[in-house]
Order: C-alpha cells, then structure tokens, then sequence
C-alpha cells in the first residue's frame, strides 16, 4: 500500500485525485490541472511535498562529509542560512539523486531529498558517514509545504510566526530560517518565487487550512510537472539518474571543481569525462506540429538519435515542449517520434518561462 502524507484527509475531502508517486498517495489535480498551474503562474499555489525526504547532518565533520558527498561544494555556504544545489553522485559519475543542502549552523545541515529515492538515498550517505564524525537523521516526524507564485510570499507571510515573518521576506533565493521546529527556506521547483517550508504535523496541518482559507490555491503533482518543465528544472529518473552525469543533464553547472584537492565521488569519472568531452546534452524542445511530446519518444537529429526525457503541454506557451538527451553537436532543428509520425521540432535552450516570462522564441 503506497504511504499517506498527514494531508491525506485533505485531499480527499477537496476531491482531488489521487495518484501513487514514489510510494506516496498524492493529488494529482483538484479538478483542472490547467486552472493550478496558471494560478501559480499569476498568483499563488500551495503543493504537499510532505513525501520528500529531510535529512539533518550534524556533528564536527559535517562539512568535510558534505564536501565528500556532493558534487557541489558546501564550502561555499560561508554562513547559516545559506543552500545550494547539489547532485550526489556514484563512483561512475551517475547521478544518484539531486537536493538542496542548507547550512543552518555551523557543523549543522539539513538536506532534503527525493521521495522515490529515499531509501537508496539514506543507504548512501549512511554508508559515507561511516568515515566521518557525523550523525546522519531522517526526521521523519516534519512535514513539508511548497508555497509558490508572484504572490505567494505576501499572501503566506501573514501565516508565519512573527519572529521569522520580516526575516522570511527578505530573504534572497537559496536561502532560509528557523526558528524552534519552523524551518522557512526560499526555494521551489516551479520557476516562480515562494517558499518551501518544513514544519511538524500539528503546524503543517494549520498551515494548509490557514493558506487555503487565505485564498492560496490547492495544487497538485500535474500542475508541479508542467511549471517545473515549463522552468527547465530536471526531475530525478527521467532527465538523470544513476546511468548518466551530470555533464549530460545540463547539471554541469553544479560541479565544483575548485578546490582541486577536494575529491567528491564520482570526481575522477567527471574529470574523464570532461577531458574526453560528453557524447550527449540535455537540450528543450519546441514541437512545431500537432502533437504531445512524451517521456522516451525518440529524437531524430542531423548528428544522430536521441530520446525525450520530460515532456508535455505549456499551459503558458500553448504548445508541446519537452526536455531531450541528444548528441553532443546536435543543433537546430529536428523531428520526434510520435505515435507513427515524424513530428517537426525545434531545438531550443531552456528554461521555457521562469517568473511568468516566456524566454523563448513562440
């Protein structure tokens, strides 16, 4: 039986939808996925991400664990409060799932991860640890909300506790607070501004009844999909995993290769990688033709085949787009395997639309 977010009752009750993601129980939609996304688009948005996993990292070599672990380098996060984006990698270089690591204090990090990868997750950085004077904890007893959209901050602030509500404001991306069991962070994975927010169940519960009752519109996984492929952001088991690098997923971004003593694993497969230069890219596309694009259809280029890895309708541009790994030189045009038609498309660099804005050519 797939596992319930303490929202479950909720959901149901709002005639959502519900789904089995990862394990989970989800909502797919409360009636019009396309109504969802643009409300987080134009205005505000409230998605149950209780499924993903936080892990806190503490003890006097968390931060030389961390720097092992990721691929990033949480070095530079000089001050609590700050995060950043990380893939933690295989000794291959594969990807075995991509987070976000804040310092909160100094020898103290918190790491939220993916649902469906939690337990190979926690078996990795359990086995890593063994080297290190660190304490590695699910908390599993927290639950997490994303509230997201232009308006998003100004309609939740109100629902914060006063000590961290001026804090919350001003924070600038990829950063967060707390205070007691409240933990505040401005990050998302929609394109838009927001926040992410952990908290324990009795409060998390509060929260979305309050949002809700605020004006904040209920979202669900479909609506989470289409604003996060429309912003170019990379899902976990589709864009990557543990077969491919972060070198073909457009995530070479998040290498930090300098210092050039640090050894993160999976550093020596990158470094091969890198010198002998990636076969493959993670491009977007712009289908011309009629048609949805979808996971695992196959790209035809001018340099060779490739696949799609994330698909599907912009509810914003009003046409198909989608994430693909091509080959390496694989540049303007080509055409994608719908069904049993050759269907015009048009390579393109992502993001789609970030913070309302088309930023491609339509």
């Amino acid at each position: 039986m797939p596992d319930k977010t303490p929202l479950y009752a909720r959901h149901v009750e709002a005639g959502a939808r519900m789904v089995d993601f990862g394990g989970w129980d989800m909502p797919l939609h409360y009636g019009s996925q396309i109504d969802e996304h643009h409300a987080v688009r134009e205005a505000a948005g409230i998605f149950d991400v209780s499924h993903m996993t936080v892990v806190d990292v503490t003890g006097q070599d968390a931060e030389g664990y961390l720097r092992r672990l990721l691929a990033n380098d949480v070095a530079k996060l000089d001050l609590p409060g700050k995060g950043l984006y990380s893939c933690m990698l295989n000794e291959a270089g594969g990807v075995i799932d991509d987070l976000i690591v804040y310092r909160r204090d100094a020898d103290d990090y918190r790491v939220v991860v993916n649902a469906a990868t939690r337990v190979q997750d926690l078996d990795w950085m359990t086995a890593v640890a063994a080297d290190f004077a660190v304490v590695v904890r699910e908390r599993a007893a927290f639950m997490m909300l994303a509230i997201q959209g232009p308006k998003a901050t100004a309609q939740a602030a109100p629902l914060l506790p006063a000590v961290l509500r001026q804090t919350a404001l001003e924070q600038a991306p990829f950063t967060c607070c707390s205070d007691g069991d409240w933990f505040v962070a401005r990050t998302g994975y929609t394109g838009e501004d927001g926040w992410e927010i952990v908290v324990d169940v009795d409060t998390g519960r509060r929260l979305w009844d309050q949002a809700c009752a605020a004006g904040i519109r209920p979202c669900g996984l479909g609506a989470r999909d289409t604003l996060r492929l429309e912003a170019g952001l990379a899902l976990y088991g589709q864009d990557m995993d543990q077969l491919t690098s972060p070198l073909v997923s457009a995530l070479g971004w998040t290498v930090a290769w300098d210092p050039a003593g640090r050894t993160f694993i999976g550093r020596a497969a990158l470094e091969q990688q890198r010198e002998q230069g990636p076969e493959a890219k993670l491009i977007g596309l712009m289908l011309e033709d009629r048609g949805i694009m979808r996971h695992g259809q196959r790209v035809l280029t001018g340099s060779g085949d490739g696949a799609v890895t994330s698909g599907g309708f912009s509810p914003t541009m009003q046409r198909s787009i989608a994430l693909a790994r091509v080959p390496a030189d694989a540049v303007g045009t080509c055409q994608v395997q719908i069904r049993n038609a050759s269907c015009d498309a048009r390579i393109v660099c992502p993001p789609f639309v970030r913070h309302g804005r088309i930023l491609v050519d339509n």
